[in-house]
């Protein structure tokens, strides 16, 4: 296709100086891998430079979830800053807009939840919940208490300390992660599974079991907190084995193990329930919040805290003084105004039900078209959160070798035809969480899309 001068100058500038998240570096800058230059986006659609559309079915990075071109958040947004642009929230001071989206966070968190300290990305919220967990237990009266564990295939973050918490070898090689006092267990992927004879419920029990057995060989008084996503996301959108959380709490409870609930892809309705917490059953003492919380209309992160958590923290600050911790951008007046106006949003459309509802119709659909596929070795997922996972041989679950890359090939096959889903980390899997406000006519159209891109792959690796 052909750019306008002014697209391909921003593409040379784009290779000289712009280091992309994520991205294989030098292979970039050579000019060998796309350049996609994102100009607009309406509804569930995104258009590139060249005027390209397309059906975003990993809605950016799980965060739109109220679609594309909503005006009320932009217009929120535009009002806030006109009339302040900008106030931190030390020493007492806050913003209408930052009071008021607290407050609305929790009417709509577990019942248990008390209040909501801001941030501005799940990586930071993460930071923020390690912190407050090593000072609860030093106001406790319990130094020793600070290992926090965390699962393989987990993801929560990208920082020190929480690309530790990921249990993800990309964001660990050549970083010298995982740093101490990280521990990691059992991821819950009942598809790759090693005893092909456990039933869910079996399985749920043997994570629980090795879960136990690393507290015990680490010494219970050493373990401060247990950390998962209600859903595993970047790690393969894995929904959890029957079972799985009520055992893992009661091994939890049994040693007086905090439980934080990372909730940055599953929060405000994705599941199909305001969150993912209360699709499962979950009571956590902490929820991250990201994503979800402004639609990705401005960056604006949270940590929910529990009213046990919040009592420590009164009583550490009657102790010791302010809490020494704090960001600059801290529910950060236009970023509040962009929560304010998503929730509203989401209640308005109706988008937790549309993902319950439709969510249903697309697992079907998803369900209908590739369970027996004979490239396709599992479909799962929950509301509008789903994947595919591609085997070599669904009989006796033999995958891929790694090198063909078959799920970036189907992912890339999507692409060509107008679909985006995500190939994602460590498998052959093809990962999809469109936008809440996704229609079942859309649906069809992504289950289509997608049915072709895994038959054009499967001509030639099967």
């Amino acid at each position: 296709m052909t750019h306008t001068l002014t697209n391909d100058q921003l593409s040379a500038w784009d290779r000289q100086n712009f280091v992309h998240p994520m991205t294989q570096q030098a292979a970039h800058a050579r000019g060998e891998t796309p350049n996609r230059i994102i100009t607009g986006g309406e509804g569930i659609y995104i258009t590139d430079r060249d005027g390209k559309q397309s059906l975003d079915a990993f809605a950016g990075l799980y965060c739109v979830n109220a679609g594309y071109g909503q005006t009320k958040i932009a217009e929120a947004i535009a009002e806030q800053a006109r009339t302040l642009p900008y106030y931190h929230c030390y020493v007492g001071h806050g913003s209408e807009v930052s009071i008021k989206l607290a407050k609305m966070i929790v009417e709509r968190a577990p019942a248990h939840m008390s209040r909501v300290y801001f941030g501005l990305s799940g990586s930071d919220a993460n930071e923020t919940n390690i912190k407050l967990v090593w000072y609860i237990n030093n106001v406790l009266g319990r130094p020793e208490k600070k290992k926090i564990i965390s699962r393989w295939r987990g993801y929560h973050g990208a920082g020190l300390m929480t690309g530790s918490l990921t249990g993800l070898e990309l964001f660990h090689n050549a970083f010298d992660l995982p740093l101490a006092p990280i521990l990691h267990t059992q991821a819950p992927y009942y598809f790759r599974r090693d005893d092909l004879s456990q039933s869910e419920e079996s399985f749920s029990q043997f994570c629980a079991d090795q879960l136990e057995e690393l507290i015990l060989a680490e010494g219970p008084a050493t373990i401060a907190a247990f950390i998962g996503e209600p859903i595993l996301g970047t790690g393969g959108i894995v929904p959890p084995p029957q079972g799985y959380w009520a055992k893992i709490q009661t091994v939890l409870k049994k040693y007086d193990i905090l439980l934080i609930a990372d909730e940055v892809v599953t929060g405000f309705g994705r599941l199909g329930t305001m969150f993912g917490s209360d699709h499962y059953g979950m009571a956590p003492d902490i929820i991250t919040i990201a994503k979800g919380l402004t639609s990705a209309y401005a960056p604006l992160s949270g940590s929910i805290l529990s009213e046990k958590v919040w009592a420590a923290l009164e009583q550490g600050s009657d102790e010791l003084g302010p809490l020494g911790h704090g960001w600059t951008y801290s529910a950060h007046p236009l970023c509040a105004a962009a929560g304010v106006a998503n929730l509203e949003l989401i209640d308005e459309l109706g988008l937790v039900d549309n993902a319950r509802d439709t969510g249903a119709y697309f697992q079907a659909a998803l369900h209908d078209t590739f369970d027996d596929h004979p490239l396709v070795g599992d479909v799962r997922g929950e509301g509008l959160l789903a994947a595919i996972e591609f085997v070599q041989d669904k009989e006796t679950r033999t995958f891929f070798d790694p090198a063909l890359k078959v799920g970036s090939q189907v992912a890339a096959a999507a692409f060509d035809a107008g679909l985006i889903a995500r190939a994602m980390p460590q498998g052959d899997i093809l990962g999809f969480a469109p936008p809440l406000c996704i229609t079942r006519r859309e649906v069809d159209r992504v289950v289509d899309l997608t049915k072709n891109a895994v038959q054009a792959v499967a001509g030639k690796v099967l």
